[in-house]
């Protein structure tokens, strides 16, 4: 092996040096406190799980960004966490298993064999909340309040929020009696926009003529407010979509209530976690850069594997994306220098009171400081 590849870190795989770092772990215990304050608790879930509970609920959508081996005690197929949603689920219908909403939090790696794109990490630090138990569109009130909270408290910026519902078009395809296969192809031709295709796609499905429209007119419903007057008129007689449209412009007037300078997109076709999703959908986007900061869902269903199926939703944000987006944490703490030319009880009892009024001291030698510690007529005085 060549000498250089021996430091050489994968594709996608990167590590994080001073000061970034130190910044990164403030930023992680300033939204963890948020959290806490909202009547989050605090779970740490294990990096590596049995490949069954790590992908259930989930269907496709996290089984080609898992890393998959073996347990050598067990013999079984393990995977390494690339979402923690799924764990935090398990944990709630299995480890809690306590009645009423249940508010949980979590910080930590995960590992994706493929990144999202080029440019992605594919080690991102994900840290999100998710409220088990609650049915109601209150609850994705709160969730989506708090994914807003945590992006404005780092970035001082109200964020830009994308809403849409994955159930408008499990609806469509539900009515249209269509096989796996054909939904999957509109599925893929929604996600992409391409309207030439998805025309000539639904048309040769034999649908009846207004069904068929709606469906190719779901990818044009995106934008501002006026994209819900425009569905609630298209699917006028479609009395389930039209409880999404009222659940998506209820939790749209709560955020403008609350956040005033929060801009609300609209896509009715997002289609983002679609296999395990089953309700409204949520994104924030930061002003100055367009970059997706944090994400999330409500997700019914994936307790339901675990033996316990109930209301939930929830985000989870890039952290290393939000951090970098940000403004520093905290002040830069000064250096003291405290050179090793004497040792008694008085030059330690100095080192221990300036580390506990803030100063960061380096017992020994050091060429980066501020101030250095030195010893003048018995007594220890900072110069």
């Amino acid at each position: 092996m060549n000498i250089v590849d021996r430091w050489l870190l994968p594709d996608g795989v990167e590590e994080v040096l001073p000061p970034v770092a130190q910044n990164l772990e403030a930023v992680r215990r300033q939204l963890l406190d948020i959290f806490q304050s909202w009547g989050y608790q605090l779970v740490i879930p294990p990096m590596v799980e049995f490949l069954e509970s790590l992908l259930t609920g989930t269907g496709t959508d996290l089984d080609l960004k898992t890393f998959k081996l073996t347990d050598q005690v067990s013999g079984r197929l393990m995977g390494i966490r690339a979402d923690i949603t799924p764990q935090v689920a398990r944990i709630d219908a299995h480890s809690l298993n306590q009645q009423g909403d249940v508010r949980l939090c979590y910080a930590g790696t995960v590992l994706h064999a493929k990144a999202d794109n080029m440019l992605a990490s594919r080690t991102p630090i994900s840290l999100g909340a998710e409220l088990f138990g609650d049915t109601g569109s209150g609850g994705d009130l709160e969730i989506v309040s708090l994914m807003i909270e945590s992006v404005k408290t780092i970035t001082d910026l109200a964020p830009h929020v994308e809403l849409g519902d994955v159930g408008i078009f499990r609806q469509l395809i539900k009515m249209a009696d269509i096989a796996k296969e054909d939904e999957e192809v509109l599925f893929d031709l929604i996600q992409n926009k391409a309207l030439p295709d998805l025309s000539d796609k639904v048309n040769g499905l034999g649908l009846e003529k207004k069904l068929a429209q709606r469906i190719i007119s779901l990818p044009t419903l995106c934008g501002g407010a006026d994209v819900l007057a425009k569905g609630k008129i298209l699917f006028a007689t479609y009395p389930d979509i039209l409880k999404c449209l009222d659940n998506l412009q209820w939790v749209a007037d709560g955020i403008g209530s609350r956040f005033e300078q929060a801009e609300i997109y609209y896509d009715l076709s997002e289609l983002r976690g679609y296999n395990y999703h089953t309700g409204i959908v949520f994104a924030a986007y930061v002003h100055a850069t367009g970059r997706r900061v944090a994400k999330g869902g409500r997700y019914n269903d994936v307790g339901k594997v675990f033996g316990r199926a109930r209301g939930a939703t929830g985000f989870d944000l890039d952290l290393k994306a939000l951090a970098s987006l940000g403004k520093p944490m905290q002040e830069p703490r000064q250096i003291v220098s405290v050179p090793l030319t004497d040792v008694d009880l008085g030059r330690w009892q100095k080192i221990c009171e300036l580390r506990a009024m803030g100063y960061i001291v380096v017992d020994g030698e050091t060429a980066d400081y501020d101030k250095k510690l030195i010893k003048n007529k018995g007594e220890w005085l900072l110069r």
